[in-house]
């Protein structure tokens, strides 16, 4: 600014100095042509007016642009300290999510099966029970007694014959497999009802597991749907079982994923292993074309090799044995002369790892495998484990606990309701899962004989909310409450619980049966136990219905 104005005085100055009135010609006249000379300063004043304006406005110009920048400079400022406050908000609201975030991840921990105080079961469950004549303690004390508890010594009978006669069958399996080529077949176990004591219904099944291995030099590498590879939902509690080289990587050579070319060879294999023969890979029971183990492949290895083992040892014994289930590749029977016969079960497993989980081929008589995704996905039983949990917690029990009359009077209800009305969803596995999660979740103390009546509602008050709700998780799966003793594997105690109500979701067809199957095994309780109880009056009791 100050330079403007004194280019504007400069101007000033020298227009007055050349006026021509302030100094005029020597001769001191003026000049004639006045006229010409007032018309001329008055432009000259004209365009010095004008220079001024132009000035002032250059002036004005540089004054805004100097605000502006200094306005820019303020909204800058206020800018990054209203960042630097968004930050923070946007840090906080962070922070509090993960806060949340854990919440609910340890309430979901504590709470991963929610069974509820017993006064807030009565608030919201039990509307099923309304009108329901349930049997009184002496009832079901003498139904327990004269129905039930003579079945124990025909189990333990029953068991220890088929128990001798199927290693005997195994030894000879063993002795009819060829030793390099064949699978290495190991001692069987005894699973399920029979060898947990609760099984009540007759005929009796004995459900026997057979661990098998590949030859030398090859393995199992197992993989699970918790392993960390995405697996679809419907594929939770299923695996894959890859025979492979003991000497191979589990990934496999780069050279088994890529083409090298006719003149370009492995360097860590020769040519001979590097091709592997599809009919090698057959022979050891995979999908075709591939190194996954086939389930379909091991039933019909396994149904010859035992027909082979039979032939030879049949001259010992003075009955027959034959297949009872086609689709089962060890539901076997043995009829004797008298016309009387014995079931059971020998399924092939393969170990996982180093623990006592397996992976099945198939469940007889079972529906927990009914939609196997295809035949190189095994599905994964967890018998050992929970046969161990229950004579684990057994010890801790009162003497003559009721846990497992519970489970027997609920299996047999079930089974006689299914009689009338046919199968349903609801089988006795997820019976045992009920009482499973309330042997957990209730003190010892509970469990005395003389509380059979309460803990029998238990168990079907937690059935309804499972039902209601639409989700029984397995008790296992994603439990991490599970006995330190019982050396259960971390990985399955960290992955996410199993439903194994999931697939009723979207078959409601299925699922209404289920609940209408239970809903008629209450009301037709009383005429179910009554009429298998001596010396019981049927007053009071309903007629048994059917739908």
């Amino acid at each position: 600014m100050p330079v403007g104005l004194f280019r504007v005085c400069l101007l000033v100055i020298t227009a007055i100095v050349n006026h021509p009135l302030l100094f005029p010609k020597e001769n001191g006249t003026v000049p004639e042509n006045t006229e010409e000379i007032i018309r001329k300063m008055k432009e000259r004043e004209e365009s010095l007016r004008l220079e001024q304006l132009r000035l002032e406005q250059e002036i004005a110009d540089q004054e805004a642009t100097q605000k502006g920048l200094e306005k820019a400079a303020v909204v800058v400022e206020e800018s990054k300290e209203e960042k630097v406050r968004w930050d923070m908000w946007t840090a906080l609201s962070m922070v509090i999510f993960l806060l949340i975030e854990l919440w609910r991840q340890d309430f979901q921990e504590g709470n991963w099966q929610d069974i509820g105080g017993e006064e807030d079961d009565m608030a919201v469950l039990g509307k099923a029970f309304k009108g329901v004549a349930f049997p009184d303690k002496a009832v079901l004390a003498s139904f327990y007694e004269k129905r039930i508890l003579g079945t124990t010594g025909d189990m333990a009978r029953m068991r220890e014959m088929v128990e001798g006669f199927a290693d005997d069958l195994l030894e000879a399996l063993r002795s009819v497999c060829n030793r390099d080529a064949d699978m290495e077949v190991e001692d069987c176990m005894g699973v399920g009802s029979m060898y947990e004591n609760w099984r009540v219904r007759k005929p009796f099944v004995c459900d026997l597991i057979v661990p098998f291995a590949p030859p030398e030099p090859y393995c199992f590498r197992c993989q699970t749907w918790c392993s960390g590879d995405s697996f679809p939902p419907d594929e939770q509690g299923y695996g894959t079982i890859k025979v492979c080289r003991a000497d191979e990587d589990a990934t496999g050579c780069i050279c088994d994923k890529t083409k090298l070319g006719e003149d370009m060879l492995c360097l860590l294999h020769s040519q001979v292993s590097s091709t592997r023969p599809s009919s090698e890979m057959e022979d050891l029971l995979c999908f075709k074309n591939t190194q996954y183990l086939d389930a379909d492949q091991v039933m019909k290895w396994f149904q010859i090799a035992v027909t082979k083992a039979w032939n030879r040892i049949s001259h010992k014994y003075e009955f027959d044995l034959s297949f009872s289930l086609l689709d089962s590749p060890g539901a076997l029977k043995i009829k004797f002369k008298s016309g009387k016969s014995i079931a059971f079960n020998l399924t092939p497993v393969v170990q996982y790892e180093n623990s006592d989980v397996y992976f099945i081929s198939h469940f007889p008589r079972s529906s927990l495998a009914a939609d196997i995704p295809s035949s190189t996905h095994w599905f994964l039983t967890f018998a050992v484990y929970e046969r161990r949990f229950i004579q684990l917690v057994s010890k801790t029990l009162p003497a003559n606990a009721c846990h497992v009359s519970c489970l027997q009077i609920l299996s047999f209800l079930h089974g006689k309701q299914c009689s009338l009305t046919g199968p349903s969803g609801l089988t006795n596995y997820h019976l045992k899962t009920v009482l499973l999660h309330l042997l957990q979740a209730r003190p010892s103390q509970d469990w005395a004989p003389e509380k059979l009546e309460a803990r029998l509602q238990d168990m079907l008050k937690f059935l309804e909310k499972c039902l209601h709700e639409k989700k029984l998780y397995h008790f296992f799966i994603g439990n991490g409450n599970v006995p330190a003793e019982l050396g259960f594997p971390i990985i399955f105690q960290r992955a996410e619980p199993l439903n194994l109500f999931r697939p009723f979701v979207l078959r409601r067809d299925i699922y209404r049966k289920m609940v209408d199957t239970f809903h008629e095994m209450l009301r037709n309780m009383s005429a179910l136990i009554n009429e298998y109880t001596v010396h019981t009056p049927l007053a009071h009791t309903n007629g048994i219905r059917k739908e």
